[in-house]
């Protein structure tokens, strides 16, 4: 049997996109960040942000202020996937960044930076929009309408719960620990032999593809 391939969304599920595009916005309308509420739509209307205002503030973040490189991690991602990997899942990074003109170098690069400042594992990183093009045995996002995608595809996709997406049905995760009991259990369930895990060390080297060397 081949590899379980797990498809695993950055921001929002690994990355806490909200709160360091939060901390831009404030900054650059010279705010407290506090003035702004949490993100409660995708859209982001709670911060009275039509869609240039939101494409324009964006591409600040990612090129001047380089919000993929100084994201916040979101707790257990790493301690997960490490888990996960280890069990013999192999992590597939999906993420849709390369949507700022003229800022794909800044963005590709800052994303694998991020990701080796907080060892996170993964064997292929994909930069696409279009998430049901990735062939993967489930997926975690925190999209509804990528979460609608994949299930009209077929796919096995778990939420991952945030304000946002509180209307969807279906399978959600509060957090990644409720994230691995559903991957292991859709293994056990699809037949998979999970391999015994080896203790968590997040300084142990790995290469490019977040195999242990």
């Amino acid at each position: 049997m081949s590899d379980f391939i797990l498809g695993v969304d950055l921001d929002g599920v690994c990355g806490d996109h909200a709160e360091a595009f939060r901390r831009v916005v404030a900054q650059e309308r010279g705010v407290d960040v506090s003035s702004l509420p949490p993100q409660e739509t995708w859209d982001f209307t709670e911060w009275e942000m039509d869609r240039a205002e939101f494409e324009r503030l964006h591409r600040l973040a990612v090129v001047e202020h380089r919000m993929f490189r100084t994201m916040p991690v979101i707790p257990g991602a790493a301690e997960t996937l490490w888990r996960l990997s280890d069990a013999g899942v192999w992590i597939r990074l999906i993420t849709h960044r390369l949507y700022t003109n003229w800022g794909h170098a800044v963005a590709v690069a800052d994303t694998v930076e991020w990701l080796d400042r907080h060892s996170i594992p993964y064997r292929d990183l994909c930069f696409l929009g279009d998430k049901p093009q990735v062939e993967a045995d489930a997926y975690i996002d925190d999209a509804p309408h990528n979460i609608e995608a994949l299930r009209s595809s077929g796919a096995e996709a778990v939420i991952f719960s945030q304000r946002y997406n509180s209307e969807v049905e279906g399978p959600r995760a509060a957090g990644w620990s409720e994230v691995e009991d559903w991957v292991l259990s859709l293994m056990a369930a699809r037949g998979y032999t999970v391999q015994p895990t080896i203790p968590l060390r997040l300084d142990r080297p790995h290469g490019p593809t977040g195999e242990i060397r």
